[in-house]
């Protein structure tokens, strides 16, 4: 087992992550309102990029990615960490769809707002509708959009049951679905808690463990994606079941018969 990183090497991870963060802030609030939807997306890419850098975490990439930002796509992801969305940006860059609760985090909320964030209330079931006609709506125009259907976080070494219900905009819009199984390693290769966010881990607790983390890996998995000629045609249900199936596959998880939950 690899020792934690020193104190002051925290420190100096944390002191270059805020000053980044506060890079990002000035760009959101200057540059962001004038460029164009690729411009955005290769700062994005970028940002997120030197972001995993300082924390040194190096992206694996498995399979094809789309594009750096491929129209009408939704990419869904199993969900781990806080760091999935940096994960995902740095090699594809989507607006994501998020809890509401996101909004309200110091700093971070207002990037991820300003990132042309969704936000959903988990707890009402009616808002699920509200969301996907705003997700079916951004995929026509062209969008890359990104959901978590396990509509929260796991520890990593599992997969739960998907949600279908944000399936339905990517019928609506005839996208392509794009899977994307996620895991963080360490650069043995061994499974890496450090990221995992889950539980009663708070936002700080989790910032600690993985500056304290001298290295990791996160994986990423471009499964085959789902075309819109079979998006249409297939429900939500099935979407989803196909999607995880992917997800779940890709992670090498032994298959168990899982209900879907709406």
């Amino acid at each position: 087992m690899h020792r934690p990183t020193s104190w002051p090497t925290r420190l100096l991870r944390l002191g270059r992550l805020g000053m980044h963060l506060l890079r990002g802030l000035l760009v959101i609030a200057t540059r962001y309102p004038h460029l164009s939807q690729p411009a955005r997306a290769v700062i994005t890419q970028r940002w997120s990029r030197h972001l995993l850098h300082i924390l040194a975490i190096k992206v694996r990439v498995h399979g094809t990615p789309p594009a750096v930002y491929p129209a009408n796509t939704l990419v869904v992801a199993n969900h781990v960490s806080w760091l999935d969305i940096f994960a995902l940006n740095s090699v594809t860059v989507s607006r994501f769809v998020a809890k509401k609760e996101l909004r309200d985090w110091p700093l971070a909320g207002f990037l991820i707002k300003s990132a042309g964030t969704l936000f959903i209330d988990r707890n009402n079931r009616r808002d699920a509708s509200r969301v996907n006609e705003q997700l079916a709506k951004a995929l026509l125009d062209g969008g890359c959009m990104a959901v978590f259907p396990e509509a929260t976080t796991s520890d990593g070494r599992s997969l739960l049951p998907f949600k279908p219900s944000l399936f339905e905009a990517s019928r609506l819009a005839h996208a392509t679905v794009q899977p994307v199984a996620i895991r963080y390693l360490t650069p043995g290769g061994h499974y890496c808690a450090a990221a995992a966010y889950a539980g009663d881990t708070s936002f700080w607790q989790s910032l600690c463990l993985i500056l304290a983390c001298r290295a990791m890996v996160v994986e990423l998995n471009y499964t085959a994606a789902i075309p819109p000629y079979d998006t249409a045609l297939a429900s939500r249900f099935q979407l989803s079941e196909t999607a995880r199936d992917a997800i779940r596959d890709a992670l090498q998880l032994p298959a168990e018969p899982v209900a879907a939950a709406e």
